[in-house]
């Protein structure tokens, strides 16, 4: 058949098109389109920001020491669990729980390819006939179009400048109904690089408590604060409202490129679970894709060795030594690196085995702590 003579119906994504046009790449991509290729200076990028492009901003050694340690182990050439590694899970829970009333587990944690499919994940989760969510303006452009493309209303709510970009709580009431799945913090800020108060979050949790929504706090910039307010999770109120938080490692350490972020079930009294959020979240998770493994290797951590709660131990040396005599169990001491009194444990071995190591510390402190 001639090819003038053939009927195609094929047809592109509209949607797509449209709702692609207002990301931020789709900005960016219409920028450097208007470049004049005439011009023979160098393009001085203010548009986005990823320092990772320059050689003053680097990761630390210890970071890529691991990754170079995981590639070639060729421990982490299988496919690797839908939701994530298990010692990478137990990490971020660990790594998180330190600013919160509260212990993550492995659990709570469901890791993704950066930021960007947590928001991606979230969305389709929540994107069912009718449902409505409400997201600040100004906001981070990437909810806006993939709502539009999970075809999930939009319903925006304003943040007050003059108030040092607080949410309208007011306006948040007034746009909530029955409908409504989630309203989205954003802190610390994104664009504004505002750091939301303790005080002035709490009442936003109250606030969606009050309408019987969960937030969805992207908090990819965490504890990269300016300004008079320190960083405060939007899980220290979890026990008022369920929260997901979402982060990643693109901000805080630079490396944009290694896209490996999570979803946090922020949520004590177990509501999202309760309620169907959980399973949602696992099921998308079933059709999608997931970080590759050796980025998930998770980095040796150190632990301040607490004399004081101990009996029978004198030093870091002492406890690894009488640890690996009662327990079978080695770990490093911090003495060994300079460390006096720390202990470094690796993460980097199999799941099972790591769960039982991890068991018989805790039995072997139990042990030695002072009555």
């Amino acid at each position: 058949m001639e090819e003038h003579s053939a009927k195609w119906i094929i047809r592109g994504n509209e949607l797509l098109d449209e709702t692609a046009a207002t990301s931020i790449r789709g900005y960016l991509s219409m920028l450097y389109d208007h470049l004049d290729k005439d011009d023979q200076r160098p393009v001085v990028p203010l548009s986005h920001g990823d320092p990772s492009a320059f050689a003053c901003f680097r990761t630390s050694p210890e970071a890529v020491d691991a990754i170079v340690h995981a590639v070639q182990s060729a421990e982490f050439n299988s496919y690797a669990p839908t939701i994530g590694i298990l010692p990478a899970r137990r990490a971020v829970a660990e790594y998180l729980s330190a600013d919160l009333p509260y212990n993550l587990s492995a659990d709570d944690i469901y890791l993704t390819v950066g930021c960007t499919q947590s928001i991606e994940v979230i969305l389709s989760a929540l994107a069912r006939p009718g449902a409505n969510i409400l997201l600040p303006r100004p906001g981070y452009p990437l909810y806006e179009s993939r709502a539009g493309f999970s075809k999930l209303e939009v319903r925006h709510f304003d943040l007050i400048p003059e108030k040092g970009w607080e949410v309208d709580l007011e306006s948040v009431e007034a746009l909530a109904d029955e409908n409504t799945a989630a309203i989205v913090i954003i802190s610390p800020g994104n664009p504004c690089g505002n750091v939301f108060s303790y005080q002035h979050l709490k009442k936003v949790a109250e606030t969606a408590r009050k309408l019987g929504i969960f937030v969805i706090a992207d908090e990819v910039y965490g504890h990269i604060a300016f300004g008079s307010n320190p960083y405060v999770p939007m899980g220290e109120f979890g026990s008022i409202v369920p929260v997901l938080s979402l982060g990643s490692i693109s901000k805080r350490w630079i490396v944009p490129g290694w896209r490996f972020g999570w979803i946090v079930t922020c949520d004590p009294n177990g509501i999202l679970k309760k309620y169907g959020i959980v399973d949602s979240i696992k099921s998308y998770f079933n059709i999608s894709s997931n970080p590759a493994t050796f980025v998930q290797v998770p980095l040796d951590p150190f632990v301040k060795l607490n004399l004081s709660l101990l009996e029978d131990i004198s030093d870091d040396m002492d406890f690894c030594l009488k640890l690996a005599r009662e327990e079978s169990v080695t770990i490093l001491p911090g003495v060994a690196v300079g460390l006096k009194n720390w202990l470094r444990i690796t993460f980097s071995i199999e799941p099972q085995s790591l769960e039982q190591g991890l068991d018989r510390m805790k039995a072997f402190c139990q042990r030695h702590s002072r009555k």
